[in-house]
């Protein structure tokens, strides 16, 4: 097939095809949940594996198993009443949760290093897909041309080409779009080709994008990797990641450890040093456990691309939204349908240069979560689909845990309550039973139940511990955080601030739970991923529900039992401080304040990669791109001929049924005076209707200025 290679070193014009090569397709079925498809038998796992599973499961049973006895003990067994049976139910639950998260880090002890590939075959093409919906194309521009100078720098640019696959339904950002890249065109002919394909209907959102690129055109490609539009991979580490796929031929998907960059806020700072210092040990425990039953995270990962086609074209789930519907969290079920194919799926914990951003603010990540919970709580419909492996369910499970936790702590703060009321206001009955000589005293182990919760604290922070001695071991972050000072500091900071921000976050995905099963469907917003200042106004609207919560519990608590305050103040004061935190969160004069004294401070700040340092130069000198898309192609020939040329054409509408908005357009350009009345005049689906049309566009070039129409609009 005449796809590698040299026919991919040079520059190729876009013609008739419109910013994309020539189709070559390949079928993607849609898979059938409900029977187990006849393919090839899972290899069974190492040695190694099932040591890390005997490791995550002792520690997991054994810290479950003391903690429900030891709260047995608490109350008497005989003589427990309903909340104290639901109180310890959930008591379990959580604790159990915490135990898996501790035996899962301590499980990634026991794995090795993985091992370095073979030279790269010449045979091979892959393609950088990112997928952008509404994005800041300078940003991703930028990010995209880095990696492909990076690649042309150790002469491997030929095996690479980018694709750019956009679902942007506002006209003034998909025009934006094709400018930044026809000047990334422009400055990468001589390295690599670059395809661009704006989808007309964004049908599945993401994993639509996708599905409707490797359909079309994966034929072309032996390998995908799939890039987020803040995602940046150097290198090395994308040629590693081809070789790693070449050298193991029934490996599907390989994720990277992306480690978080370029964080400017004190939110965004906070979330950057905790997976600095805390992400590799736990990605390196997941790692260790799953083994060839890994987990996909949407992003920053390799994938085969007929595998991917054969086994991973997601259903449409039965019923209404949200549970129902089109695939939300489509990576977590695709990493377990390529698994059940018969397809490895790997993590890559030590090839390093793999960066994502961080939302910037605490409101951002409460708005990214809202369809993150959706999505994986609508995996309850997936997790019991025919023949996945047990350690892809409990991929699944894990998130479906990750966002049900929440309202499960909630309950039991909310039961604990409830007990202390009921002690409080209702008289007990010490003889229950009729003709009984001997009163039933009610038990309650005080200092019993404060050991457990200092051993509940204990496993809660064996990650954060693992992961700070780690980083005290390392020379690259101790000399990156601020020394070993810098970096023990640094480390009691996030974990005073998480504790405080916790309760806000509990209380924000317990609502987000709530809406989903209440069957509110969280649409698809674009996500704001640099910039982050939040206003007072903002702070308090979002979380000044939070702040009263906080005021009415501590007045109620107070009056009932003032030792009982002490032990819930903690999480309280998070929610009292909701406002205040909030808008520090978005701060960047903060964010600095703290870097400039080495606290929250990673090693990519101190010593820049050379990628993230192109990246930024590329964006510091970008050309500016125009605000408003339509004025700019109506008065700029080249641009609009750029446009036109660099876009597939607009899908053709059926005989007898044609687009009422493209039909209205063109009525409105035609009675328009002025270029400043018809663009007055369109709505936002029309301003797109005009420019996906060469001939409406054209038509809105001839219209003259207002000034020159001889009358203001």
């Amino acid at each position: 097939m005449d796809r590698h290679l040299n026919s991919a070193v040079a520059y190729q014009p876009v013609g008739a095809a419109g910013g994309m090569p020539p189709e070559s397709q390949l079928e993607m079925p849609p898979q059938d949940l409900r029977h187990k498809p006849s393919r090839r038998a899972r290899d069974r796992p190492t040695p190694a594996v099932l040591y890390a599973r005997f490791i995550l499961v002792t520690t997991t049973l054994g810290v479950s198993t003391y903690g429900i006895y030891q709260m047995l003990q608490v109350v008497r067994f005989a003589s427990m009443t309903l909340l104290q049976g639901l109180m310890i139910s959930f008591f379990a639950v959580s604790l159990g949760w915490i135990a898996f998260a501790a035996g899962s880090v301590l499980a990634g002890a026991s794995k090795r290093r993985d091992p370095i590939p073979r030279a790269l075959s010449e045979n091979s093409l892959t393609a950088l897909v990112m997928p952008i919906y509404n994005e800041d194309p300078v940003r991703t521009t930028s990010a995209l041309q880095a990696m492909a100078e990076a690649l042309k720098d150790i002469g491997a640019n030929h095996r690479f080409e980018i694709v750019v696959l956009s679902d942007s339904t506002n006209a003034d950002s998909w025009i934006r779009e094709t400018a930044a890249i026809h000047l990334l065109r422009m400055a990468l002919m001589p390295v690599m080709p670059v395809w661009y394909r704006r989808r007309w209907k964004n049908v599945a959102r993401k994993s639509g994008n996708l599905e409707d690129f490797v359909t079309r055109w994966g034929g072309r490609y032996d390998h995908m990797i799939v890039l987020d539009a803040d995602s940046l991979i150097d290198a090395p580490t994308l040629l590693r990641l081809v070789q790693v796929m070449q050298e193991d031929p029934t490996l599907g998907i390989l994720q990277t450890a992306p480690q978080l960059i370029g964080a400017r806020t004190f939110f965004g700072r906070l979330q950057q040093f905790a997976a600095c210092v805390y992400g590799p040990v736990i990605t390196r425990g997941l790692a260790a456990w799953s083994g060839d039953s890994g987990n996909y995270w949407g992003h920053n990962a390799i994938i085969r691309m007929r595998a991917f086609a054969q086994n991973c074209g997601l259903p449409t789930l039965k019923g209404r939204k949200p549970f129902g519907g089109h695939v939300l969290s489509h990576d977590f079920v695709e990493a377990a349908l390529m698994r059940r194919g018969g397809w490895k799926v790997r993590m890559a914990t030590d090839c390093g240069g793999s960066w994502e951003e961080s939302p910037p603010s605490l409101i951002d990540v409460a708005i990214r979560d809202r369809r993150w919970a959706q999505g994986n709580l609508q995996h309850m419909k997936i997790i019991g689909a025919a023949g996945l492996s047990f350690t892809s369910r409990l991929h699944l499970c894990i998130g479906i845990m990750s966002y049900l936790s929440s309202p499960l702590w909630l309950l039991m703060l909310g039961i604990g309550f409830a007990l202390a009321v009921q002690s409080r206001l209702i008289r007990p009955e010490y003889f229950s039973h009729d003709f009984q000589l001997f009163p039933t005293w009610p038990r309650f182990d005080v200092e019993l139940m404060m050991a457990l919760f200092w051993f509940s604290m204990l496993v809660l922070l064996i990650p954060k511990m693992l992961g700070l001695i780690r980083a005290l071991l390392s020379a690259r972050i101790r000399r990156g955080g601020g020394g070993l000072i810098g970096v023990v500091a640094s480390f009691l900071l996030e974990t005073l601030l998480s504790a405080l921000y916790a309760p806000v976050l509990m209380l924000v995905q317990s609502r987000h739970v709530f809406e989903v099963f209440m069957g509110r469907d969280s649409g698809w917003k674009p996500q704001r991923r640099h910039g982050g200042s939040t206003t007072w106004s903002d702070a308090w609207h979002f979380h000044k529900r939070h702040m009263v919560l906080s005021c009415v519990t501590a007045v109620i608590v107070y009056f009932l039992s003032p030792s009982l305050l002490a032990w819930v103040s903690p999480a309280l004061l998070g929610l009292f401080l909701a406002v205040p935190l909030s808008r520090a969160s978005g701060s960047e004069s903060l964010g600095r304040a703290l870097s400039r004294i080495a606290l929250l401070r990673t090693p990519e700040e101190v010593d820049q990669p050379a990628l993230v340092a192109r990246r930024t130069e590329l964006i510091a000198h970008a050309h500016a791109l125009p605000e408003d898309g339509l004025r700019y192609l109506a008065r700029n020939r080249e641009a609009r001929l750029a446009h036109i040329d660099g876009n597939l054409a607009r899908p053709s509408e059926p005989r007898g049924k044609p687009d009422p908005n493209a039909f209205t357009a063109e009525q409105k350009l035609i009675d328009a005076r002025s270029l400043e009345e018809a663009l007055e005049w369109l709505t936002p689906i029309e301003r797109v209707e005009v420019a996906a049309d060469a001939r409406l566009l054209n038509q809105l070039a001839l219209l003259p200025d207002a000034q020159h129409a001889g009358f203001t609009s």
